[in-house]
């Protein structure tokens, strides 16, 4: 069976931290969160960035860069057998991803850039569209459109809230309902779900208590899969740490949500 094929099939899990900060820390939090997913019967897809683009301050830090990105996530593939997912910004850097990259990521700001769609239909690896934070579960369909165009049917749709302004964002779980009527398998895209965007002075804020309640209720609205930025101390994380989840925290969270909410999991 493919990984898209297990997919479609299985409720999967998409989980890391936000970005690459150290060799050692991506590989203990793969080890670690692997065992967690093998342990509750998901499909597992390890996270993590090699740039963040979108940072909200021009002094943030951004992580390690693409060469040495894929050498860390191609040490997570042979280490630890596990497929791997990172953001993908321009649409030159597709064809250099998909020599190490399962699921290229289309970061939210950026699902209409045609270009960046087309690129990353064309190499043939699963695309897993973020729904913009201005748009809705609907009009997805256009960047459905786009990858189809290269005969690339291998899509994941993530909703991860709407923006309304005011650092803030709500999740309408009616948008997953609809991206759920394309055929293409849904995620819901827990802990930026919780983020409040540009809301503590030049980076993200961020109320990670909510987590388990958006879980909760993606999985009785009956997305297929879920995706949890994780962090061994998100408190110390150099991006996104006040939405993402502490790994000590995580299997319980699961436990308590995903897991006792999603049909097939008990």
């Amino acid at each position: 069976m493919t990984l898209y094929e297990k997919i479609q099939s299985t409720p999967f899990l998409i989980s890391g931290p936000c970005i690459i900060e150290n060799e050692s820390m991506v590989m203990n939090l793969a080890e670690k969160i692997s065992l967690i997913a093998e342990e509750l019967k998901l499909t597992y897809v390890f996270k993590a960035s090699f740039d963040k683009a979108n940072r909200t301050s021009v002094d943030s830090y951004r992580g390690h860069g693409i060469k040495e990105g894929l050498r860390i996530l191609q040490k997570v593939k042979d280490t630890f057998g596990l497929p791997v997912t990172t953001d993908i910004h321009e649409s030159h850097q597709a064809e250099e991803l998909a020599e190490v990259i399962d699921v290229l990521q289309i970061p939210a700001f950026l699902c209409r850039q045609t270009d960046l769609l087309l690129a990353c239909g064309n190499t043939g690896r699963i695309v897993n569209v973020k729904k913009a934070q201005f748009l809705s579960g609907i009009e997805m369909k256009h960047a459905i459109k786009k990858v189809e165009s290269t005969e690339n049917k291998q899509i994941i749709l993530t909703e991860r809230g709407t923006m309304f302004g005011y650092n803030n964002l709500v999740v309408d779980f009616r948008n997953i309902v609809d991206m759920k009527s394309f055929g293409y398998p849904v995620c819901m895209d827990v802990t930026h779900s919780t983020q409040k965007p540009g809301g503590m002075d030049g980076k993200s804020g961020g109320n990670r208590e909510y987590a388990i309640y958006l879980a909760s209720a993606a999985a009785a609205v009956g997305v297929d899969g879920f995706f949890f930025e994780v962090h061994e101390n998100p408190d110390q994380a150099l991006s996104d740490g006040p939405n993402m989840i502490a790994l000590k925290d995580f299997k319980q969270l699961l436990l308590d949500s995903v897991v006792k909410h999603k049909t097939g999991l008990h």
